[in-house]
C-alpha cells in the first residue's frame, strides 16, 4: 500500500520517497514509491503530472491500494527520490473540482437532482445532472455559487466512522467500501470524494458557466473555475473588441450591431439572387439550342444556377443540355438534363473518360470531373 501524502496535505509540492519498485510498460516506466504527493486518477479527475528527480511523470494511477507514477525514466528498486507536483496543474484541477462541488451542492439542494456524471479535462469541465433546468435556473445557481466563494468558505475534510455515516445526508455518485471522505463546503455540499480540493472557497476566485445542454432526459453543464474562468474571459474580450472595431459599434451593443448586419445581409442575398436570375435569363437567351447536346461552360457559375441555366435551356428546345462550371485546372461541377431521352449513359461516359464522379435520374444528373474543354465537347458529340 502506497502511503497518500495528499491526504494529510493537499498543499503538499515536493516529497522525498524510496522506489518499492520501477518495471517496463511499452516505452514509459511504472514506478511504484513507498509514499507519494501524485494523487492517482479517480473521482473524474485525471491523475498528477510532474517529476521524479529528472524523469517526467505523465500520468498516476492507482490499483488495490498501489498507486503507480507512469514515469520517462527508469529506476532503482530502494533509491531515495524526489517528487515534484506540476503544481500549476494540480492547483487548476483543484478549482475545477470545487467548485463542481458547490455547483452540484446547490443543484441537489434546489432540485433534488444528483450529479450523475463528472469529467475534468484539461480545458474544460462538465457535469451531468438526472433533471432538467433552465436557463434563467442557471443563472442563479451561477450567482449563488459565487457567493459562496466571495464568503471564502473553510472546506472541511472529514473521516466519519460507520456510526457517524449512518446518521449523516451527504451525496455520493457510488457504493464506498472501506473509510469514506467527507468533504464539507458548509451551507452549500456534503459529498463523499477522494479528490484533492482547495483550503477554502476563496480560492476558487470564479465560478463561470459556460455551455447546458440536455443529456438523456437531464442537462450537461460546462464550468470554468479561477484561472480557465479568466482565460475564457480574455478570449471573448478580445474577440468582443475586435467586432466592436470591425463593426464600428459599442462592446455592449455589438449583438445588435451583428443582428442588424445579418438582416441587411438577407436582404441583399434576396437581391442578388433576383439578379442573378435575370442573368441567367439573358445569358440563356444569347445560347442556340440547335446542337443534339447543347454544352454551357460557364466558371462564374455557382450554387443552383447551373441547374437553373440548363432548365432555361431546356425550356428554350434544346433536347439534351450539359451545363459545366469550374475551370480547367481545378476540376468541373457539371449537370447533364433532358426532357426526351435517359441521360444516365451519357453521365457514364464522361465519368469513363475524365474521372468523374457522378449520376441521378433518367431526366437529370450531376456530378464532377477533370479534364480541358474541348475533349469534354467532343465527348458529347460522339
Amino acid at each position: 500500500m502506497t502511503e497518500k501524502l495528499f491526504y494529510r496535505d493537499g498543499y503538499r509540492k515536493e516529497f522525498e520517497a524510496k522506489v518499492v519498485s520501477c518495471e517496463k510498460d511499452g516505452e514509459r516506466y511504472r514506478v511504484v514509491l513507498d509514499q507519494t504527493a501524485f494523487f492517482p486518477e479517480g473521482g473524474g479527475q485525471y491523475g498528477d503530472v510532474g517529476w521524479i528527480d529528472t524523469a517526467e511523470v505523465i500520468d498516476t494511477r492507482e490499483k488495490d491500494g498501489i498507486i503507480y507514477h507512469v514515469a520517462t525514466g527508469p529506476f532503482e528498486k530502494g533509491a531515495v527520490v524526489k517528487g515534484r507536483l506540476n503544481w500549476e496543474i494540480r492547483f487548476d484541477r483543484m478549482q475545477q473540482h470545487t467548485g463542481e462541488h458547490i455547483i452540484s451542492g446547490l443543484v441537489h439542494r434546489r432540485f433534488g437532482y444528483d450529479n450523475v456524471g463528472f469529467h475534468l479535462g484539461g480545458d474544460y469541465c462538465t457535469m451531468d445532472f438526472n433533471g432538467p433546468i433552465t436557463r434563467e435556473e442557471l443563472k442563479k445557481i451561477e450567482l449563488a455559487a459565487n457567493r459562496a466563494v466571495f464568503e471564502n468558505l473553510k472546506v472541511g475534510i472529514a473521516y466519519p466512522s460507520r456510526e457517524e455515516l449512518a446518521s449523516m445526508e451527504y451525496r455520493s455518485k457510488i457504493e464506498i467500501e472501506g473509510q469514506v471522505r467527507i468533504i464539507t463546503i458548509p451551507g452549500y455540499d456534503v459529498c463523499a470524494c477522494c479528490a484533492p480540493h482547495l483550503g477554502s472557497t476563496g480560492e476558487i476566485g470564479l465560478i463561470k458557466l459556460v455551455h447546458m445542454i440536455n443529456y438523456k432526459g437531464g442537462e450537461r453543464i460546462t464550468m470554468l473555475c479561477g484561472f480557465r474562468a479568466l482565460a475564457d474571459y480574455d478570449r471573448k474580450d478580445e474577440s468582443a473588441k475586435a467586432i466592436s472595431s470591425l463593426l464600428s459599434a459599442k462592446e455592449d451593443e455589438i449583438a445588435d450591431a451583428v443582428a442588424h448586419l445579418k438582416e441587411e445581409a438577407g436582404s441583399l442575398k434576396g437581391k442578388i439572387a433576383s439578379l442573378q436570375q435575370k442573368m441567367l435569363s439573358y445569358r440563356a437567351a444569347e445560347i442556340p439550342v440547335e446542337e443534339e447536346v447543347v454544352s454551357v461552360f460557364d466558371s462564374g457559375l455557382s450554387g443552383n444556377g447551373p441547374r437553373e441555366l440548363m432548365n432555361l435551356l431546356l425550356n428554350k428546345g434544346a433536347r439534351v443540355c450539359a451545363v459545366f462550371a469550374g475551370n480547367e485546372d481545378q476540376g468541373f461541377r457539371y449537370v447533364i438534363g433532358s426532357r426526351e431521352m435517359d441521360v444516365r449513359p451519357l453521365c457514364k461516359r464522361l465519368n469513363a473518360a475524365f474521372d468523374g464522379r457522378g449520376g441521378g435520374k433518367p431526366e437529370m444528373v450531376q456530378g464532377s470531373l477533370c479534364g480541358n474543354e474541348e475533349a469534354i465537347r467532343a465527348k458529347l458529340r460522339m
